[in-house]
């Protein structure tokens, strides 16, 4: 009798020895909702879709630590000299900030951003990388990865990618090898498109580096009549945003990607979210656009990066309400001091859990999952209406999975027999009945034993 109950006095405090970290864990992870790091490479006035794009990161900065605004060049923008369509874009940004800081906490000041918006690489792609090349740019991205932070620096090309390349020229030719490999860790590349042969000599001569090249960009923006209503009709941020002239939009896919919604973990890039989905199994010469001459790339043969799946731009546009509807509220939000005038996101808690962070649960063949959204609410007092979804393309469960309650605060899964050894992901979807409806996103991925 005695040594039962040593035994079971021993098991309870190992237990508690468990449970206390995770608790303090949950704690800390309870209160925090995590930022991306972004630095922003833009070719500015070769389409008019990159001031698009840059309207629309400047309405969501509360959502990033945006570290740099660079302009610099692409195959369609071969040189730059100044940063006068950045900095008119930053002053729209100084008229809108008064009243969008009323909405959110966390917008960065005019004078902030004015401080990191700079000169990149100012000629065309590698020929304007090397030795006496270095900018403001890649001075600002090296002092952004240099910094005491473990977040991963996400680098956006919107154009080229030469001023990260030539970061990368310089860590290499005046640190030691150990020291590159530290530099080269912490950062995240996202090319639209690939606009220069940059992209290739860094996948080439550096393929630890964390690279994706999207080129399903298009076919996922609102279309003419909404931006006109919506966008261009409020403020000044609205009127920074011009017509297109291709197509909408083509670069926000970069920093969509990393938009902490609660939807996507980015270092997860088959997890799929408001930027796209992308394959872990890195694709071989992944070409850049027409405007970059071919025998450019080649040269640096065999070169490899993420891509995109299969979905392309789908994956994108299955959250188009969502995004459409978040742009729309931001622009109210700089128009107008007075909360109550505007539109707010609802705050999704899965089972007790109030941070955007990805869930993860272990379930056994033919079992249930019980799923809560309990304390989800609306700053504004809006009804919020709740739906429990199985997302199939990155689950590695390709058969139906059926969910009892789908549209209800709880819900349950229903596991499969014949799942084990497979993920299953669920998505929670918690939006309002405001106007513009708004969506407040959480992720589980169920392991199946």
């Amino acid at each position: 009798m005695k040594s039962v109950s040593l035994k079971i006095l021993f098991s309870s405090f190992s237990l508690l020895l468990f449970i206390q970290p995770l608790c303090a864990q949950h704690e800390e992870n309870r209160t925090h909702n995590y930022k991306p790091r972004v630095i922003n490479t833009t070719d500015l006035g070769a389409d008019p879709d990159d001031e698009q794009s840059m309207v629309r990161q400047l309405v969501s900065a509360n959502e990033f630590d945006i570290e740099g605004l660079i302009v610099a060049t692409g195959c369609w923008k071969k040189s730059q000299n100044n940063t006068d369509m950045l900095d008119k874009l930053v002053e729209a940004y100084s008229q809108a900030y008064p009243n969008l800081k009323t909405h959110a906490d966390g917008y960065p000041s005019p004078e902030y951003l004015k401080s990191i918006s700079v000169m990149g690489q100012d000629e065309y792609g590698m020929g304007d990388v090397g030795s006496g090349k270095d900018s403001p740019g890649s001075e600002l991205i090296i002092k952004a990865v240099d910094k005491d932070d473990p977040r991963p620096v996400w680098v956006m090309g919107w154009g080229g990618m030469n001023t990260v390349a030539q970061a990368i020229w310089k860590i290499q030719e005046t640190r030691s090898p150990a020291e590159l490999e530290t530099f080269l860790s912490k950062l995240r590349l996202f090319d639209i498109l690939g606009q220069g042969d940059s992209g290739a000599w860094i996948a080439k001569n550096f393929p630890e580096v964390f690279y994706i090249r999207a080129t399903e960009v298009y076919g996922w923006a609102p279309s003419d009549e909404y931006i006109d209503k919506h966008i261009q009709s409020h403020g000044p941020l609205g009127a920074a945003y011009p017509d297109r002239k291709y197509a909408t939009e083509g670069d926000t896919p970069a920093f969509m990607h990393v938009y902490p919604t609660g939807l996507n973990d980015p270092e997860q890039i088959d997890q799929g979210g408001w930027g796209g989905r992308f394959s872990f199994t890195k694709k071989e010469g992944i070409r850049s656009m027409s405007c970059v001459e071919k025998e450019n790339e080649t040269k640096y043969d065999p070169y490899y990066m993420y891509g995109n799946t299969s979905e392309g731009s789908e994956a994108i546009k299955r959250w188009s309400e969502a995004y459409n509807n978040d742009f729309a509220a931001r622009m109210d939000w700089s128009i107008t001091g007075d909360y109550s005038d505007a539109n707010h996101h609802p705050v999704a808690v899965l089972n007790g859990d109030e941070t955007r962070q990805i869930m993860k649960i272990k379930a056994a063949p033919g079992s249930t999952v019980a799923l809560s959204a309990a304390g989800s609410s609306d700053p504004d007092g809006n009804t919020i209406s709740y739906s429990w979804s199985f997302y199939d393309e990155p689950s590695s469960y390709d058969e139906p999975v059926k969910i009892q309650n789908s549209s209800s605060v709880s819900a349950t899964v229903e596991i499969p027999e014949d799942a084990g050894n497979k993920t299953i992901h669920v998505i929670l979807e918690v939006h309002d009945d405001g106007e513009p409806n708004l969506y407040a996103y959480r992720r589980v991925i169920i392991s199946v034993n």
